[in-house]
């Protein structure tokens, strides 16, 4: 999700591509070093990149961007995901329980989560059909490198709702503060999304001008 291609601190200080210097460090690991000490050092690299942890706190819930109470809100209110895992993976297997998600929500904000409210309002099944008929001037603009753009909409559905796509984009790699080191393939997302949306807000103005002749 973090993979960004320039040094960024948003989930932890990294460097840039971070993916990709974690697998360096695999690779080049000593002979004999077994699969956990690898991982480990990898591992070292997400979570003290800085070298200034003395401890990995994996269980520290503090949020140091102040972001959990907004996503608990939204999570308990408009955006509720049944996530589970089978044990068939390398996690550990868990599943979803309403029950308890919503216990949580009610003693946390006060309110009961809606599991249908946001394909009520908005469609799920059949995104693609819905927006089409429905929606315009959206961008959907996704980083491959992102697991969460396998949830998003990554081919147009209309001549006024795109998918920007870019393999090596991260989670909102578009939204961050531009830098020097920006590549190319990041500059030109930008420059398309700024094309687009200009070219939105021209067509209001002339369709303004139209309506006053």
């Amino acid at each position: 999700m973090v993979n960004y291609p320039t040094e960024a601190g948003f989930m932890m200080p990294l460097p840039a591509y971070p993916v990709t210097e974690m697998c360096k460090i695999i690779d080049e690991s000593p002979p004999g070093a077994t699969k956990l000490s690898r991982a480990f050092a990898a591992a070292n690299l997400y979570y003290n990149y800085s070298g200034l942890e003395k401890c990995f706190d994996l269980e520290d819930e503090n949020d140091p961007h102040g972001a959990d109470q907004g996503w608990s809100w939204k999570s308990c209110t408009e955006m509720i995901m049944p996530i589970s895992c089978s044990n068939e993976s390398m996690f550990m297997p868990f599943s979803y329980n309403y029950t308890e998600d919503a216990a949580y929500c009610f003693s946390k904000f006060g309110v009961v989560p809606r599991p249908h409210w946001i394909t009520t309002e908005f469609g799920g099944e059949r995104i693609d059909k819905v927006l089409k008929r429905f929606g315009s001037n959206i961008i959907f603009s996704n980083g491959m490198q992102d697991p969460w753009s396998r949830g998003s909409v990554l081919k147009n559905i209309s001549d006024s709702i795109i998918a920007l796509v870019t393999e090596k984009g991260a989670h909102h790699s578009d939204f961050r503060a531009a830098t020097k080191d920006d590549p190319d393939w990041l500059i030109e997302q930008r420059r398309q999304e700024v094309q687009i949306i200009q070219g939105w807000i021209d067509q209001h103005y002339a369709d303004l001008k139209k309506d006053q002749i």
